[in-house]
């Protein structure tokens, strides 16, 4: 992740030095808040050995930290996005035994850069190629399963920079799943994704995010692997005082494990307080 990080600066440095007066450099802080949710879990038993903590949570009402910051550069046709997304719900029960019963709900750290080169301009939308690196893992291990720990670098074409479609994606993707230490499994898989953003009014935002992966080769069999994975979020932000926000949310998650015939399946619904901001670091205000 390091090493491709540092190509991807070296690539944009001459750009830098050559159109100053063109570049901008955001920092975009898309949500740091508390959801209050209430998840739906299909199947967990089935997936109850999975890495993914999403697929084998208990049915429960929660409270949910997140933090989704993005770091846009931005000089001429190119755009360098770097990006740190985490979320974290846990709840701990104590039983009428004295058995205290402890259940992560949500448990996700990801972390992204992505490189789009806008060739072709039709109106306020970009089109062009784009090439991505990613990491994902998790804050702790629950269970038996491990920490899930998984390497994505992704290459294909991307619409971006719309004022409602800020990205719309579809991509080949090579993954190194290194989550279980006796197995470092090799994928490939083809992915399809989107950010939209609508403003209803003045103060009033819906927006919604996901992707959908479809797997198509293994270097190995690990039952835990996924086959095919869905994940959806929206979201209403309605402004209550300066950069705070609050508002209704949804997001599904669906998937299906190679070991199992059955779909895995986690819906929240529930009630999200947000800070938002975007602040242009050159300029020195905020946008």
């Amino acid at each position: 992740m390091k090493k491709v990080s540092l190509l991807i600066l070296a690539a944009l440095m001459p750009f830098a030095a050559t159109a100053a007066e063109n570049r901008d450099l955001i920092l975009d802080i898309r949500r740091i808040g508390l959801d209050l949710s209430k998840t739906d879990v299909r199947h967990a038993a089935d997936y109850s050995d999975s890495p993914i903590q999403a697929l084998k949570a208990d049915d429960q009402e929660f409270i949910k930290g997140v933090f989704d910051t993005v770091l846009e550069y931005k000089v001429d046709d190119l755009k360098w996005d770097n990006s740190l997304f985490m979320e974290y719900g846990k709840t701990k029960l104590e039983k009428y035994t004295g058995e205290t019963v402890t259940n992560e709900n949500a448990d996700k750290i990801l972390l992204t850069s992505d490189l789009s080169w806008a060739r072709w301009h039709m109106g306020d939308l970009k089109f062009g190629p784009m090439a991505r690196a990613a990491y994902e893992t998790e804050f702790a291990a629950s269970g038996d399963a491990p920490r899930q720990n998984v390497f994505r670098a992704s290459a294909g074409l991307s619409l971006f920079d719309h004022p409602i479609i800020k990205s719309l994606y579809l991509v080949g993707v090579y993954e190194y799943d290194f989550t279980y230490s006796e197995h470092k499994v090799n994928k490939s898989a083809v992915e399809a994704g989107w950010r939209l953003e609508y403003e209803i009014r003045e103060g009033v935002k819906l927006s919604t995010n996901g992707y959908y992966r479809e797997y198509l080769s293994y270097s190995e069999y690990v039952p835990t692997d996924l086959e095919r994975d869905f994940s959806a979020t929206a979201r209403m932000d309605t402004n209550l005082w300066g950069n705070f926000t609050m508002g209704p949310y949804v997001q599904y998650r669906r998937a299906k494990a190679r070991g199992v015939d059955t779909y895995g399946s986690n819906f929240m619904i529930g009630l999200s307080f947000n800070y938002i901001m975007k602040y242009d670091i050159f300029n020195k205000t905020e946008k």
